[in-house]
């Protein structure tokens, strides 16, 4: 076995190990079932201290390239999965759009890769510690950069995100859903246009729009997992330029007010479903007296007759995975629908 440690690099030595490790597994230095040196052993060999060669096993133990076995030591366990493409596919959250994403892009990346889907929940220390851990080990590194601050408002990025994405070599980045990041460099980029896709999905549907009094926007300003704010900045630029009387709420609260005429956009599935509930309780008729459109496709609101704006899920995730596999790099924006249905 191989093992090249280069003091000068800035790569940490634990990552060096790593890489030299899977490097040996790829060439056919290492084969599966085979024992490799112990921490102490490795350690003693290249100056290194324990702490470091243990970091580094503990990567290769997590990615199940290695194993342990007490009072025998290290063994390879995965040699067919390095020869493929290898793909981190890092997302803020674990919603049906984001699994739609993710589910296409699997559907068409093809057999000859694997993939590991770790969920960083908008946290930031949580991002960064994944990235810095994982760096060199990867072929591919998919990210959806969305971010809170600590008063739950959303964020693309921090200076520290940015140094930390700045790691990764541009060409194997590939940045889903939120491009907001101003990279450069030959990377991928299959984004949605937040506050423009939602200013010319509601320009489509001006006609159909125009016969409400009011458009109410359910915003949610401060949640766990929030959304971008270029989404209410697009709302309020086409209220503003076709003169529509407009309002923004929180949430659709309990008992909310309505009034015929009132049309609502809802973002977060609560709220669709309060909204609902109540549009039935007060008797009035959904898509004549109460105009409902909802922000992201689902089967659920398709098999109730919702009318959304939404982007493509799939093709996002078809997009994503054709690219890599054709070695494409580039900026690509995702389609983005109204699909009319009985709610408007």
């Amino acid at each position: 076995m191989i093992i090249k440690i280069n003091t000068n690099s800035r790569i940490p030595k634990y990552q060096q190990i790593v890489n030299s490790i899977i490097d040996n597994i790829r060439t056919g230095t290492l084969k599966i079932d085979q024992k490799i040196p112990s921490i102490n052993g490795l350690s003693e060999d290249f100056d290194l201290s324990r702490d470091t060669v243990e970091k580094a096993y503990n990567i290769l133990k997590e990615r199940k390239i290695i194993s342990s076995i007490r009072g025998k030591g290290y063994y390879v366990t995965r040699t067919k999965l390095i020869s493929k493409i290898n793909i981190l596919f890092l997302i803020n959250k674990l919603s049906s759009y984001k699994m739609n994403i993710y589910n296409s892009f699997i559907n068409n990346i093809g057999n000859n890769s694997h993939t590991d889907l770790h969920i960083y929940h908008c946290d930031e220390s949580l991002f960064i510690n994944t990235i810095d851990k994982n760096l060199g080990a990867y072929d591919y590194y998919i990210i959806m950069p969305h971010f809170k601050t600590d008063n739950l408002k959303h964020i693309s990025f921090s200076n520290k995100i940015l140094a930390t994405i700045n790691k990764i070599p541009k060409e194997k980045l590939v940045i889903m859903d939120n491009n907001n990041l101003n990279l450069k460099g030959a990377a991928i980029e299959v984004y949605q246009d937040f506050e423009n896709d939602i200013y010319n999905g509601l320009k489509g549907g001006l006609s159909k729009i125009k016969k409400y009094n009011r458009l109410i926007l359910a915003y949610p300003e401060s949640i766990v997992y929030p959304y971008p704010r270029r989404i209410l900045h697009g709302f309020r630029k086409f209220c503003a330029e076709f003169s529509i009387e407009s309002e923004v709420l929180d949430e659709i609260y309990e008992d909310i007010i309505l009034k015929k005429g009132d049309l609502f956009i809802t973002i977060e599935e609560s709220d669709l479903v309060n909204l609902i509930k109540q549009v039935r309780d007060n008797n009035l008729q959904l898509g004549k007296d109460i105009g409902i459109i909802s922000y992201n496709e689902t089967p659920l609101k398709e098999l109730l007759g919702i009318t959304v704006i939404s982007t493509d899920f799939k093709k996002m995730g078809m997009t994503a995975a054709n690219m890599i596999l054709d070695n494409e790099k580039g900026k690509v924006k995702n389609p983005f629908n109204l699909i009319y249905r009985k709610s408007l």
